[in-house]
């Protein structure tokens, strides 16, 4: 997975939406760690695991339609798109913060799976809040950030993505993020 591209994507489209907003000079660290615990919550709630009380725990990973039956017009994974969602947000407080740096996250990566590694998907996603809540009321430092990042990249590896499907579904949707953006969304 190619981080500092996706970094590089990342900032291009936000410095667009800034530009195009009228933003410039505006502190929005609030905003995208509120945005991406919106997204966490969306990814849980795509993962279902946590719903003990229902029949119905299993990933969303395909449209259904009406009739029950795979939508055969094409593929869409609702949990990869909103675990990618959550990517963009990780990949904009990098930015924001002057932590992009991929070659730093990957060697801490591997080296922080160790104490995560073994955590069910639940824990997880409260850690990722945990961290993320602690990006506002804490020092913005690189530990915070970094743990952040590789404690997402252990849940993406739970959820049973891919580096190459995260990759490839967060250039298509940055694509899609573009195309709203000329359309006035």
């Amino acid at each position: 997975m190619n981080l500092q591209k996706m970094f590089e994507m990342q900032k291009a489209l936000d410095e667009r939406i800034i530009k195009e907003k009228g933003l410039e000079g505006q502190d929005l660290l609030p905003n995208l760690i509120l945005a991406l615990q919106v997204e966490l919550a969306e990814c849980a709630n795509e993962w279902r695991g946590f719903k003990y009380w229902s029949n119905d725990r299993e990933p969303r990973i395909c449209v259904i339609d009406k009739k029950g039956q795979t939508a055969k017009e094409y593929y869409k994974n609702p949990l990869l798109e909103e675990y990618v969602d959550c990517l963009h947000f990780i990949l904009s407080i990098g930015n924001r913060l002057g932590i992009n740096d991929s070659d730093t996250i990957c060697d801490i990566h591997s080296e922080y799976l160790r104490t995560i590694n073994g955590s069910n998907t639940a824990k997880l996603f409260s850690f990722l809040f945990s961290i993320s809540y602690s990006l506002i009321h804490r020092n913005l430092d690189k530990e915070t950030y970094i743990n952040l990042f590789t404690s997402f990249f252990t849940l993406g590896e739970q959820l049973g993505f891919t580096g190459e499907q995260v990759e490839a579904a967060y250039m298509e949707k940055n694509a899609v993020n573009h195309q709203r953006q000329q359309e006035g969304y």
